[in-house]
């Protein structure tokens, strides 16, 4: 019955996003917006009954009211409510921007997937490096944007530096606006040279993650049971006790 549940609550979840997108749409008949509205308060009214329901059966309910699932499931089932509060005609941008957080309901979705967990280790276990990666594409950015500024100049579109390296940063990543370009032939030639590096350089981060994901091969358990008196999550599939509190985890229902 629980993964039964959770398969229910992720098809709901892809649903409501779903829903957010599609009334963004101009044009369509007006039954679609309609029933889009009705739909979208089914979903809110089942997550505001799975709100209440985590609240009422851990021990402990401020911990998860103020844990990082219990704040989103809190932003991504308010929005419609505050639809009755802000009801009139002055604050209709506010209340269409709010209904937007519903978007933020995609990330309930990580609780559910275990594989998840894998790869939230490898971004932990290599986040050192990433920075230290980042950092020095910041210095090389920085050197090549004041040095296009000295070459190129305010004529050429280069007015400050700032601009300068925010130039590089779009050449270093190949985005490549166009809005700004070297005209002369040894920024052109500086500019090349970032162009090569960026292919270079947007592999590093890639095989980083890659290195330290292929070290977790160990399996992965996908239990999503919380404990009911710290609520504590990630037990093992076989857990019969938290791993952190030592209380019963109902075995029966594994």
């Amino acid at each position: 019955m629980g993964k039964l549940f959770d398969v229910i609550l992720l098809i709901l979840i892809l649903l409501s996003v779903f829903f957010v997108m599609l009334e963004s749409v101009g044009g369509l008949p007006e039954y679609i917006y309609e029933w889009l509205y009705y739909g979208e308060w089914v979903i809110t009214i089942f997550f505001s009954f799975e709100y209440i329901a985590r609240i009422i059966t851990v021990r402990r309910p401020s911990k998860y009211i103020f844990s990082f699932y219990g704040i989103i499931d809190f932003i991504s089932t308010i929005p419609l409510y505050l639809t009755f509060i802000l009801a009139g005609s002055n604050y209709l941008l506010t209340v269409r921007a709010l209904r937007l957080l519903r978007v933020f309901r995609i990330l309930k979705i990580t609780r559910y997937v275990g594989e998840s967990n894998k790869l939230t280790r490898a971004l932990l276990h290599s986040r050192a490096k990433i920075f230290i990666f980042l950092f020095a594409v910041l210095i090389v950015c920085i050197i090549a944007g004041t040095l296009m500024y000295l070459i190129e100049g305010e004529e050429s579109g280069f007015k400050s530096i700032p601009l300068s390296i925010y130039w590089c940063i779009v050449t270093l990543t190949t985005v490549g606006y166009g809005d700004i370009h070297p005209v002369t032939p040894l920024g052109q030639t500086l500019a090349a040279i970032i162009m090569i590096m960026g292919y270079g350089i947007i592999a590093v981060p890639t095989g980083i993650i890659s290195v330290e994901y292929a070290k977790s091969e160990e399996y992965v358990h996908v239990n999503s049971y919380a404990c009911p008196n710290c609520n504590s999550s990630k037990h093992r599939d076989d857990a019969i006790f938290c791993h952190k509190c030592g209380e019963e985890l109902h075995p029966e229902e594994f």
